[in-house]
């Protein structure tokens, strides 16, 4: 999902934001995440969950709202730094 404030980058910045987030995204743990997710999301839908506007987190192991999960809940990542906690 695209984020609702575009940040103002120049086209070099943009570009190299863009390669910067793509190899991100396929690093193996993103990967694993994604995959996980997207068997969670499958499976709450068939058993009727409504998961709509709801990501599951992997730090509360439960789905939250989007707005809600981002990195430590909006308190940083140093005192819950995500990429220790469990993945599955």
């Amino acid at each position: 999902m695209a984020s609702p404030i575009k940040q103002k980058l120049s086209p070099k910045a943009a570009k190299a934001k863009k390669a910067r987030d793509l190899a991100y995204a396929k690093t193996p743990r993103r990967r694993k995440m994604k995959a996980a997710n997207q068997k969670r999301r499958r499976a709450a839908k068939k058993n009727g969950k409504n998961v709509d506007n709801k990501d599951f987190d992997h730090t509360t192991m439960s789905w939250v709202s989007v707005s809600k999960n981002r990195s430590g809940f909006g308190k940083g990542t140093k005192k819950n730094n995500t990429k220790n906690s469990r993945i599955v």
